[in-house]
């Protein structure tokens, strides 16, 4: 690998692809306030017990994933692997009062050490949502409806909804030990992963990929059955609400998502790329959330709310394979030409002044004093419309010569209406 390149599992964005970034971020913003979220900015670095104490300890993320380092004050330090832990902790550090309501939203770079792929990234990027502070199925609905709302404004559409339960922490104890007489007499035919969940963290075999651990994941007990009655209830009056918002959805027995603080409501939509010329079709998550419980650190309240994450590379993926795809702009809708070096104090003034009238075209000048050829060649690789011509004659007369790059034409124009003419074009 060069030096100059990006390290692995990590790129550079240019236009027009920063475009289509600006689309998921402006139509978050959009769709996010209608709903009363607010959008909120949490560092990058965090001490690192704030993902180990939220995210728990036996999770893929805490164990395998985040990037974590030692700091000049020897505090352990952490990139941020994924939103919520750090909202949390903002909310934690800014306070919130017993029975209010924190709706925010955010966007940015998370980090994990996870081997590059399609869609999934060293440094990755996720718009997503928090509501904290209200434990009703009704709040999880509205949040959901609010991500299909968002994803059918991006673009993505003919996502599938797969909707399950986590049920409360007086239900794993039974979970578990369910899951764990069920796999038990398998472990030895199932991957390393699932041999190491066994104990720690039984329920996450049910996400294991793995083709030959899938048949065997097939034939474990349904963890919805293991409920207890008020669980039942909760996942009932989700799915009564959805029915009731025409929100589609599929019922997922095996969907637990990765993290320790999960209860309740957890879900995920599901996009498939059609296969092309060259490559298969491909189905993929590019959101998932659910209901959280979670005590901050340095505190002993629990904080309960619901969230979302969309990877935005992911949403780009699926723009793309519906024909959703930034053109490059021209680098310059209008280009002056300063012919000597007595033009360019003038085509220096009249560029900003365009910039500042012309609303949201593109305006450069050119201040190399070169050839007119050379400046006319540079304006076509540019994409240029219209160019402005200054030279001695055109100062010493008080015009500028205002040539069509569509069909060659040029006029003579004065300087005190160029503005106006271009406007009018």
């Amino acid at each position: 690998m060069a030096a100059t390149e990006p390290l692995p599992g990590t790129s550079d964005i240019w236009e027009p692809e920063t475009l289509d970034w600006t689309i998921l971020e402006t139509t978050a913003r959009d769709i996010f306030h209608r709903y009363g979220y607010s959008e909120l900015r949490t560092p990058i670095l965090e001490r690192t017990d704030v993902f180990v104490h939220n995210l728990g300890e036996t999770t893929d993320v805490v164990q395998k994933e985040m990037y974590t380092f030692q700091d000049r004050g020897n505090r352990s330090l952490t990139l941020r692997p994924e939103g919520t832990a750090g909202v949390i902790r903002a909310i934690a550090n800014h306070g919130i009062n017993q029975g209010d309501e924190v709706r925010t939203f955010y966007f940015g770079p998370m980090f994990r050490g996870e081997r590059p792929a399609a869609g999934r990234r060293r440094q990755f990027h996720q718009v997503g949502v928090e509501a904290v502070g209200s434990d009703t199925p009704w709040m999880d609905a509205e949040v959901i409806a609010m991500l299909m709302h968002y994803l059918e404004a991006v673009g993505v559409k003919g996502g599938k909804l797969l909707l399950n339960s986590r049920g409360l922490p007086q239900d794993r104890p039974v979970v578990n030990q369910a899951l764990q007489e069920y796999f038990r007499p398998h472990i030895g035919c199932m991957c390393e992963d699932c041999k190491n969940r066994l104990e720690r963290n039984v329920s996450r075999i049910l996400d294991c990929k793995n083709p030959d651990c899938q048949q065997i994941i097939a034939g474990a007990p349904l963890i919805t059955d293991l409920f207890c009655d008020e669980s039942k209830k909760y996942l009932a009056k989700v799915q009564l609400s959805l029915d009731r918002l025409g929100i589609p959805y599929e019922v997922a027995p095996r969907l637990v998502r990765g993290l320790d603080y999960y209860i309740h409501t957890v879900f995920e939509v599901e996009v498939t790329i059609p296969a092309t010329e060259g490559q298969d079709a491909v189905t993929f998550a590019v959101a998932g959330g659910g209901r959280y419980q979670i005590v901050p650190a340095g505190s002993n309240k629990p904080v309960e709310g619901i969230g979302f994450a969309a990877g935005m590379e992911r949403l780009l993926m699926v723009r793309a394979a519906n024909g959703l795809k930034s053109i490059a702009p021209a680098e310059a809708d209008v280009m002056i030409a300063a012919l000597g070096e007595a033009a360019v104090p003038k085509g220096l003034q009249l560029a900003q002044q365009m910039r500042s009238m012309l609303g949201n075209l593109r305006v450069k000048a050119d201040f190399s004093s070169r050839s007119l050829k050379a400046q006319m060649r540079t304006a076509n690789k540019l994409g240029a419309r219209y160019v402005l011509i200054l030279g001695e004659n055109e100062l010493a007369n008080q015009v500028v010569v205002l040539r069509d790059m569509t069909d060659s034409s040029q006029e003579e124009i004065p300087l005190a209406k160029i503005i106006e003419v271009l406007k009018s074009k």
